[in-house]
């Protein structure tokens, strides 16, 4: 083929969009440039708390406020939050209210989600109706103090999990995802004598592990992060989540935890540097699921949009 020939071709061929040309070696590096902008931004100030809660009191006083380059590391600040006192009581109690709330609102989620996605079960766009509506419409807090008051849960556990236990965004999500999977394979366990129950546990949930991880991720987040619950539900000191004596810590503190109180005024340990601490003990259970969860996300929101 002549080079006449080839260069009529390419006038005559259609120009390709801007996005589909190869990038250039300016835009890569502008690219560059902005993702490093980025993460610095994000690992930035991580590295000032990691820095400021591993360092020594007189550290911080000279320096007079956060750390930036590490001039001694000491690990007191972690000892004395978790030598048995409020602290370490209110990371228990964020624990098991995590992982309790997480396991009962999957229960809910995938249950509810399965049988709106059956077309023929009974009342489906009743329900689905009213689910929906309740993103829009919401009673208020005064009228949900109230029922919770009635029903008796102040001042208890069930007052942190039951109150959000389920968001129907994450049951829109799964039911978009379970009618994506091919009814051949539900039709056949029917035909085998399965019930809906057992197609769920053997067929349903193993085919669902995607979207399921990721909406536990967002669930186990969602109660591990609350704190307004507890706030305005519990009165006892001893039932507060890490959320709430972090709150204490940073933002009043002249509520600060008995135990801790007597080492701040004493001087042997810095008030900023135990905010600080507590800050990195609230962040690690998200920063250790989150890279175990990290691989599923992208299949599991994906799928469960495209297929709705």
């Amino acid at each position: 083929m002549s080079l006449n020939t080839q260069l009529i071709r390419s006038l005559q061929a259609p120009p390709r969009p801007v996005w589909e040309e190869p990038p250039s070696r300016a835009g890569l590096t502008l690219k560059g440039g902005f993702l490093t902008l980025c993460c610095l931004g994000v690992l930035g100030p991580l590295w000032i708390v990691i820095v400021t809660s591993l360092s020594p009191k007189a550290v911080i006083d000279r320096v007079g406020g956060l750390v930036v380059i590490p001039q001694g590391i000491t690990f007191v600040n972690y000892k004395e939050l978790l030598s048995g006192g409020q602290v370490s009581r209110a990371m228990m109690v964020s624990v098991g209210v995590t992982l309790c709330g997480t396991l009962f609102s999957m229960a809910v989620s995938v249950l509810a989600a399965y049988g709106l996605s059956r077309r023929g079960s009974l009342g489906h766009r009743y329900f689905l109706v009213t689910l929906m509506a309740t993103m829009f419409f919401g009673a208020g807090l005064i009228p949900t103090y109230l029922l919770v008051q009635s029903l008796g849960l102040t001042d208890t556990y069930l007052a942190l999990i039951l109150p959000s236990a389920v968001s129907v965004f994450n049951i829109l999500v799964l039911r978009a995802f379970f009618m994506g999977i091919s009814p051949e394979l539900t039709e056949s366990a029917r035909i085998d004598g399965a019930g809906d129950l057992r197609i769920l546990l053997t067929i349903v949930i193993p085919l669902s592990r995607a979207v399921l991880a990721v909406i536990s991720l967002f669930y186990a987040v969602g109660y591990w992060s609350a704190w307004f619950n507890a706030s305005i539900y519990l009165s006892d000191q001893r039932m507060l989540p890490l959320q709430n004596v972090l709150i204490q810590l940073v933002v009043r503190h002249t509520e600060a935890p008995t135990g801790l109180q007597e080492a701040v005024h004493t001087g042997r340990l810095s008030p900023l540097g135990l905010q600080m601490a507590v800050m990195i003990l609230a962040l690690i259970p998200v920063a250790v699921a989150s890279p175990f969860v990290q691989r599923h996300f992208k299949k599991g929101m994906l799928t469960g949009a495209v297929k709705g």
